[in-house]
């Protein structure tokens, strides 16, 4: 292979996986913490979270048909 073909493939490669951890490594990472930690963050970091859903919002809204994250039925006592 020439050098020129060699990068080309390297660049190719390092933009893939960057967007592939942009849109669906870091997102769902984010899922689960926002899933942890939604109900007990701290002012700072509720708004940390709300710059990292902005952020990452198109990866977001690729998982989001595949997750579903709603809170659990609460059972009732009497």
């Amino acid at each position: 292979m020439e050098a020129t073909t060699l990068k080309a493939m390297v660049v190719a490669f390092l933009y893939l996986a960057i967007a592939g951890a942009f849109l669906v490594v870091i997102p769902a990472a984010l899922y689960f913490y926002l899933q942890a930690r939604w109900y007990v963050a701290s002012s700072f970091e509720r708004a940390f979270m709300y710059f990292l859903v902005f952020f990452f919002f198109p990866g977001l809204l690729l998982l989001s048909p595949f997750l579903n994250f709603r809170p659990k039925r609460r059972a009732v006592e009497g």
